[in-house]
């Protein structure tokens, strides 16, 4: 048991790290947490997918898009695009705060929820930078047979992390009651996103030139 531990902490410390910083899946998780809008299903999309994507960096997926710098650039151009068209909506949402209602079941269905939610995760190369390539990168390190349980450690806190931010973000209901806070919100998501959607052109024709 305690051999299994260090590569498991190891596992989650680097997930955590990676995973709590400001970025498109976790502004989304937390504005559908605010709405309280398809969480539990949107929570465990993303948790599923990052294990997969883990799993497959560990199992050596990561050396492949290494190698096929064509495929990053194909995926940073079409990322860049949804992004850019997600961080319009949201400063367009911020220029008109009437149009948006923290009701339940005003917004997107669940199948549109999924949907976006997959376009976030598999249209985002940030996602597989992190999960495949820089996760891959520390699993490939571990001893072959306590790879599984490092993947293990990784996926748990995407899981922790996922679900405390969706769940946990009905305590900041109250103040959104206020058009304000959600102007605030959606400035932020917006701003972020141009600028998400802005770093992977410039590294797109970077790679191209």
């Amino acid at each position: 048991m305690t051999t299994l531990l260090p590569p498991f902490l190891s596992g989650f410390a680097l997930s955590a790290a990676l995973i709590v910083a400001i970025g498109a899946q976790n502004l989304f998780v937390l504005r559908q947490g605010l709405r309280a809008e398809h969480v539990g299903p949107i929570v465990l999309f993303f948790g599923v997918s990052d294990a997969l994507l883990i799993a497959a960096g560990v199992s050596g997926v990561g050396a492949f898009l290494s190698a096929a710098p064509q495929l990053t650039t194909l995926l940073a151009i079409g990322g860049a695009v949804f992004l850019g068209w997600y961080g319009i909506l949201a400063l367009r949402r911020v220029a008109s705060p009437n149009a948006m209602s923290v009701a339940e079941g005003t917004g997107m269905s669940l199948g549109q929820t999924i949907v976006t939610g997959a376009a976030f995760t598999f249209l985002n190369p940030h996602v597989y930078l992190d999960t495949v390539l820089l996760m891959g990168t520390a699993g490939s390190a571990q001893p072959e047979d306590l790879r599984p349980i490092f993947a293990l450690g990784a996926a748990a806190a995407s899981f922790i992390w996922f679900a405390t931010l969706g769940y946990g973000a009905r305590l900041l209901q109250p103040i959104f009651i206020r058009p304000s806070a959600w102007q605030a919100l959606d400035l932020v998501v917006g701003i972020v996103m141009l600028s998400l959607a802005a770093s992977l052109l410039i590294g797109a024709f970077n790679h191209l030139s």
